[in-house]
């Protein structure tokens, strides 16, 4: 029997508990790069090699991702880590 209230108290505790945690806003995240220097490296996340799950970084200056036909500021809030600079 008290095995049974135990339950149903934490089954309601977790029931009253679950609007709480749904309704706290996570941090949005930036919609653009930051501004920097034009040397500074913004670092992005980039697919993995053939074969592995193993996340890759690239840090490149701004001129460098816009040369390989990549806009920061799109991508940023995706795939941006830190800019560095």
């Amino acid at each position: 029997m008290a095995l049974k209230l135990s339950a149903m108290a934490l089954s309601l505790i977790v029931a009253a508990a679950s609007p709480l945690s749904a309704s706290q806003p996570q941090g949005e995240p930036s919609a653009s790069a930051p501004a920097a220097g034009p040397d500074a490296l913004y670092c992005l996340r980039v697919d993995p090699f053939t074969g592995t799950h193993i996340e890759r970084i690239k840090c490149w200056t701004r001129e460098q991702w816009t040369d390989q036909g990549v806009d920061v500021d799109l991508v940023w809030a995706k795939d941006g880590v830190e800019v560095k600079g």
